[in-house]
C-alpha cells in the first residue's frame, strides 16, 4: 500500500555543509508538524556532508538523500529539490539556516484555511556564524489584496535587500507553474514576484525563521574571478565568461513572468505600466550595464569568428 503524501517538502540544497547543517536538520526534526519529508542535494561536496546525511537519512526515513556528480551551480541544485518533492507544500531549506519548532505548524495552518494564500513565511532574526541572534528583520512581504496588480506595485516598488520569503512554505500547485530559480542574479526576486501575481503572501508576525549570516559570501570562494562574473558562476557554473546584462535580464524576465499567469487584460496592463516605472527607477542600472558588458560582449565575438581562426 503507497504512503500517504507528506504535507510539507523541505528541500534543502547543500554545498560543503559540514559546520551547520547537523543544527539545520535538527531544527526540522524537532518540529511541532511532523507530516513532512526531507530531500537532500548535495552538489558534489568535499567535506563531510555527505556522511552526515547519510546518517540522519538511516535515522529518519523522512529524510532522502541524493548527490550529484558534479556541481550543477545553486540554482539548479535548488530546483532538483523541488523536483523531488512529493508535498503538497513545499519549503526551500538553506543548510546553515534554521527554524523554530514552531515554524512549519504556523504556516501550514495558515495555507490550510486561506485558499488564496500561496506563500507563509515569517519574521526572521539573523544569527551569525556562533548562531547567536542580532537583529530582527521584517521584509514586509505581507500582501492581501484581492488585487494582483495592487499587490504587484507593492513588491515590485518594496525597498528591501532580502526577500526572505521565498524560504517559506509555498503551495506546491502554484509554483509547479513557475520557472523555479533561474539561473541568474536575483531570480528568486522574480519569483517571489511572480507568486504575488499567483496569490497571497503571508507574512506571520512572529520571528520564527533564523537566517544566518556569513562574513563570506558562496560566490567568494572563487576569488580568481571578478566579483561580478563570479556571483553569475554560483548561479550556473556555465556562465562564467558570458555577457549578463543582468538588470536587462530581470527586467525581462518580470515581463515574462506577467505573461505566464493568468489575469485580466485590466491587471495584465497595470503590471506592464508598473515596469515602465521600474525602468525609470532602475535606468542606471541599465545603462551601466550597457557600459560594462558591451565591450565584452563584443570581444567574445570577435575571438569566435572564423575570420579569427574560428573553425566552427
Amino acid at each position: 500500500m503507497n504512503q500517504a503524501k507528506p504535507g510539507v517538502s523541505i528541500g534543502m540544497p547543500v554545498f560543503n555543509g559540514e559546520p551547520y547543517i547537523m543544527e539545520a536538520l535538527n531544527s526540522f526534526l524537532s518540529q511541532t508538524y511532523t507530516n513532512f519529508e526531507i530531500i537532500i542535494s548535495d552538489n558534489a561536496s568535499t567535506d563531510q556532508t555527505e556522511e552526515i546525511c547519510r546518517q540522519y537519512a538511516v535515522k529518519d526515513r523522512r529524510i532522502r538523500y541524493y548527490r550529484n556528480e558534479r556541481n550543477i551551480g545553486v540554482a539548479k541544485n535548488y530546483n532538483r529539490v523541488f523536483r523531488l518533492s512529493n508535498g503538497k507544500y513545499f519549503k526551500w531549506a538553506a543548510h546553515d539556516d534554521v527554524c523554530a519548532p514552531e515554524y512549519l505548524e504556523r504556516c501550514v495552518e495558515v495555507l490550510d484555511h486561506k485558499p488564496s494564500v500561496v506563500v507563509c513565511h515569517t519574521k526572521t532574526i539573523y544569527i551569525n556564524k556562533e548562531g547567536e541572534k542580532y537583529k530582527v528583520y521584517d521584509d514586509y512581504l505581507d500582501f492581501r489584496s484581492s488585487r494582483p496588480h495592487k499587490r504587484y506595485h507593492d513588491y515590485i516598488f518594496l525597498p528591501i535587500p532580502r526577500w526572505n520569503a521565498v524560504f517559506g512554505v509555498i503551495r506546491a500547485s502554484e509554483l509547479k507553474k513557475t520557472p523555479l530559480i533561474g539561473s541568474y542574479l536575483n531570480s528568486d526576486k522574480v519569483l517571489v514576484g511572480e507568486l504575488v501575481l499567483r496569490g497571497e503572501i503571508y507574512r506571520v508576525p512572529e520571528p520564527l525563521f533564523f537566517r544566518r549570516d556569513h562574513p563570506r559570501r558562496p560566490w567568494q570562494a572563487n576569488p580568481t574571478l571578478p566579483l561580478r562574473q563570479a556571483e553569475q558562476a554560483w548561479y550556473d557554473p556555465t556562465n562564467v565568461g558570458k555577457s549578463t546584462f543582468r538588470t536587462w535580464r530581470l527586467f525581462r524576465e518580470h515581463l515574462f513572468s506577467i505573461g505566464r499567469v493568468s489575469l485580466s487584460w485590466y491587471e495584465r496592463t497595470w503590471c506592464y505600466i508598473y515596469m515602465t516605472w521600474w525602468v525609470k527607477r532602475h535606468w542606471r542600472d541599465l545603462a551601466r550595464d550597457l557600459i560594462l558588458q558591451w565591450p565584452q560582449l563584443f570581444l567574445s565575438h570577435v575571438r569566435s569568428s572564423p575570420a579569427n581562426g574560428a573553425t566552427g
